[in-house]
């Protein structure tokens, strides 16, 4: 093995080896049970984010540890066609050779987007492989494909004739510049500064006027009433009278809803049944008509008055103020904060708007999604998130379904000049089925939402509607690994339309993991400067680039300026390559359930030590292994020491509680308890422990030959442990080893995973070893507080303890001696006299380390004095400000908290020095 661990000599590497060589594909053992997982497509315009990483991280261990278990496993990878976002990538790039989609027309333009997506459209899949992620490439599918076409039309096509998919004009949420519908999890609202305008609109019989406001002064030309609190004495005797719609002339009444909250604003509420989802549902209460006033553009049509047709809705805006004011009907104008809707995709604000769209009666199917959940057919992990899915459920709108684009599955609807609807899967078959002969028909301009097709994923991915042997084998999928926010987007929908169609769940558990935030618990954004790249922390980056790449796109001087200073102080050298392997740990040991994850780079930098501290052991392994008889050949003419006891027997509690985690999975868990074995129990006493032995000429060959044995065997275990989280370190290692422990295959990845055995848990050697390393960690504590060099050999006095103890003395004399590097060890029978000396407790028993010979006493003091009088000195200065009245009273309570611990750990620490110049004078 090198010297040196370096991840990138070896990650592609074996990457290419695995998939080259089908290690990812179904095992095909009938006999075995089947463990499938779905992956939630990435947009084929995507890049890997943190919040891919660490999903994609948490499945591949999944499906890495269940076909170790030996489970037929299948992980089914893919893409969305994502059709918003993959329609606006072709425009631009069209955009920028003067081109439009509309000169080229529709045909042409589809063929453009299915060239882009097989040049550029791989850079997330290939991503994944740096990863390390393993599902079955073979099998990839694309929600665009042939065969998901093929599902996606017969979907919509039973659905239409089961009465479940109509057409209808209902209010949507419009983007003005794609001129398209879009769902509510692609609009962003984020809080932004406007004002609030308070108009008068006169009453009818001129007694009067009422006073409305409203952030959206544009829409008033399309009010059809003004709505009052019932409860609301000030207007309760205006209920039933009517207003003069100023600038229209128009007469709308005043009605009564308990809705409208008295305490805003003027208590009186316009009501734009057409422009406002809270009005439009106002508006089918009470019957109101309903007026467009926009036309695609957000440009105001001919339901206004002429002075305004064709204006801007914003410029509409500013003319309308200009017009009521010059009018004597505006009253005031107030700052306020409000949530704007912006579409995720253009930026521009969104536009509630009322159109002819497809939609899916989401009710009938809604009901036995719910029963799925509520029998325990389907389990969330954390569970409380059922109550999120439950409170979506039972309260479900229609399902717009249609899209207005041309990137995407176009709609099987064909109309005759008539208007009436044909369904089916084609013209020639829509005129077969219906007799319609060679009358002109038009299909349908509309595609359909990517929710639509991805809400077939588990089942459609796997050959339905065809009755394959792989949808045999691995429907229901075993689970679903996402985020929260799309819950009802993608993983409720899912659960109907399989049910609806398949008769059977689609998955039986929902994993949901939190998002992926920053080191501050910010969300990370582009805009705020604090986006981590994933694969930039696995290969490394300069800072130049690191700035360029924060600072691409933005605009607006002031903000490049803020992220790239912010940038240089929290990256000044850049970010180092740690690899894929610390990267992913780092992800398993944020992930328990549930719970948002705040990345810290430091953490990252922690765990590419791990991988150092792994490498190093199996270098000293092999160093002491290689050439050597390990029982290979299953021999038994080796003894087991104390320490290859206990070793064995703490593997099998690790392995315990690793199922345990993962089975609940707490990945947290899982990854802590093989850190914890392999750095603190393997490496720092196990390895230390066996040096003795293997180092000791005249050690009995057996007990040799039992702890190279033990050494191989273990790190191999341990290997396979690992491997699902930290799959190409543990690979390599593996290979190196295999043949010194007995293991044969080509691949790790297709090994056994260990499985605990009771049998091998040794509850005496533990008991041994945990007594044995307390007293080292004392000697060497005393060591630290008396500054003894580690190299000076100590003697050693032990008193107070119990036979036991005794017994577990003479026992470990030899490893005591290496360990703690002691010179002689002496047992006080009640009644010696001990020498003046420090002293650690185990237990009952005491260790005594004689002071007099092991330390320069004057120098000591003199040093020891040095540090009282320094800490002393930030003691009163500490002491100081907490007496200070002002400081006390007027700082954060966090920052006087902290002053306080910290006064209490410098006075603990001045008692011990204090105490160690007392003794040490006392010599």
């Amino acid at each position: 093995m090198e010297k040196t661990f370096s991840p990138q000599d070896i990650e592609t590497k074996w990457y290419q080896t695995w998939e080259s060589n089908g290690y990812f594909k179904p095992s095909g053992d009938t006999s075995a049970d089947p463990y499938s997982i779905m992956i939630p497509p990435p947009n084929v315009t995507g890049s890997l984010h943190m919040g891919h990483g660490f999903q994609e991280a948490i499945m591949d261990a999944l499906i890495r540890y269940h076909r170790m278990l030996g489970n037929n496993t299948l992980w089914q990878v893919g893409t969305d066609h994502a059709g918003i976002a993959t329609q606006m990538v072709v425009e631009r790039l069209l955009g920028a050779d003067g081109v439009s989609r509309h000169d080229l027309g529709r045909e042409k333009f589809i063929e453009k987007v299915w060239e882009w997506k097989e040049e550029s459209g791989g850079t997330i899949t290939r991503q994944l492989r740096r990863l390390g992620a393993s599902p079955d490439w073979s099998r990839e599918r694309f929600t665009m494909d042939d065969g998901f076409y093929k599902a996606v039309q017969e979907v919509f096509i039973r659905l239409y004739r089961d009465g479940l998919i109509y057409r209808g004009k209902r209010l949507v949420n419009w983007d003005p510049k794609l001129h398209t519908a879009i769902s509510d999890l692609e609009v962003i609202s984020e809080e932004e500064s406007g004002h609030l305008w308070h108009f008068k609109y006169p009453l009818s019989d001129g007694s009067g006027h009422l006073v409305v406001a409203t952030t959206r002064p544009e829409t008033m030309l399309g009010d059809t009433a003004v709505a009052v609190n019932p409860d609301d004495e000030r207007y309760r005797h205006l209920i039933g009278k009517t207003i003069t719609l100023p600038l229209t002339e128009r007469e709308i009444p005043i009605i009564a809803d308990n809705y409208v909250d008295m305490e805003f604003g003027t208590g009186c509420v316009k009501i734009t049944p057409a422009h406002d989802f809270n009005d439009y549902d106002m508006g089918q209460r009470h019957s109101l008509p309903m007026i467009n006033i926009f036309d695609h553009n957000a440009h105001l049509n001919s339901q206004v008055p002429e002075a305004y047709r064709g204006m801007e809705r914003f410029e509409a805006r500013k003319q309308i103020v200009a017009d009521l004011d010059a009018l004597g009907l505006l009253e005031k104008i107030d700052d306020h904060k409000l949530k704007v809707p912006r579409g995720d995709r253009s930026g521009v604000v969104i536009e509630p708007y009322l159109t002819d769209q497809w939609y899916v009666k989401t009710a009938p199917l809604a009901e036995k999604a719910i029963a799925a959940v509520e029998d325990g057919s389907i389990q969330f992990v954390p569970k409380q998130y059922e109550n999120m899915y439950f409170s979506w459920m039972r309260d479900i709108q229609d399902w717009c379904i249609s899209r207005q684009l041309w990137w995407g599955h176009r709609i099987p609807a064909w109309y005759d000049e008539e208007g009436n609807v044909y369904v089916g899967r084609s013209e020639e078959e829509v005129r077969a089925h219906h007799e319609l002969g060679d009358i002109a028909l038009t299909q349908d301009e509309d595609v359909l939402d990517t929710w639509f097709s991805s809400g077939l994923w588990t089942f459609g991915t796997l050959g339905w509607p065809d009755p394959t042997e792989f949808l045999k084998t691995f429907h229901p999928s075993s689970v679903l690994v996402t985020g929260f926010d799309i819950i009802f987007f993608w993983v409720a929908r899912m659960i109907m339309m399989t049910l609806y169609f398949m008769d059977e769940v689609p998955f039986h558990t929902v994993y949901v993991h939190g998002l992926v935030r920053d080191s501050q618990g910010q969300k990370m954004s582009k805009s705020k400067g604090n986006v981590l790249d994933p694969i930039d922390l696995i290969d490394g980056i300069d800072l130049e680039s690191l700035v360029q790449k924060r600072t691409a796109g933005m605009m607006v001087p002031h903000l490049r300026e803020k992220i790239e200073k912010q940038t240089r102080k929290e990256f000044p050298d850049g970010i180092s390559p740690y690899g894929t392997d610390a990267l992913r740990y780092t992800y398993y040991s944020l992930a328990s359930t549930g719970r948002d994850i705040n990345f810290d780079v430091g953490r990252i930098e922690g765990f590419r030590n791990f991988c150092n501290k792994i490498w190093n052991a199996a270098r000293y392994v092999l160093m002491n292994t290689e050439g050597q008889d390990c029982g290979q050949d299953g021999s038994t003419d080796y003894q087991l020491s104390l320490a290859d006891r206990w070793i064995i027997s703490r593997l099998q509690q690790a392995e315990k509680t690793v199922a345990e985690a993962v089975a609940s999975y707490r990945f947290d868990l899982a990854s802590q308890a093989i850190y914890e074995f392999i750095w603190n129990e393997y490496c720092d006493w196990y390895l230390e422990l066996s040096k003795p032995v293997l180092w000791d000429d005249n050690a009995d060959p057996a007990l040799k030959k039992g702890t190279r044995r033990t050494l191989i065997r273990v790190l191999e275990t341990t290997l396979r442990l690992a491997h699902p989280l930290m799959p190409f370190i543990t690979e390599e290692i593996w290979q190196q080893i295999k043949t010194l422990a007995g293991a044969e295959g080509d691949t790790i990845m297709l090994q056994p995973y260990p499985q605990a055995d009771d049998s091998h848990i040794d509850d005496a050697a533990t008991a041994d070893i945990e007594w044995l390393k307390k007293v080292i960690i004392g000697i060497r504590n005393i060591r630290g507080e008396m500054n003894i060099a580690p190299g000076k050999p100590l003697p050693i006095y032990f008193s107070n303890g119990s036979a036991e103890d005794q017994r577990r003395l003479e026992g470990n004399r030899q490893f005591l001696c290496k360990l703690a590097n002691l010179d002689t060890i002496h047992w006080l029978n009640p009644g010696d006299e001990a020498p003046m000396s420090a002293t650690a407790l185990v237990g009952d028993t005491e260790i005594l380390v004689p002071m007099a010979g092991l330390i320069d006493k004057d120098a000591e003091l003199a040093r020891l004095t040095k540090e009282v009088d320094k800490l002393q000195k930030e003691l009163q200065r500490v002491q100081g400000k907490l007496s200070n009245e002002k400081f006390v009273g007027k700082a954060p309570a966090d920052v006087v908290t902290k002053e306080r611990e910290k006064l209490a750990d410098m006075e603990a620490a001045l008692g011990k020095l204090q105490q160690q110049q007392q003794a040490i004078a006392a010599l």
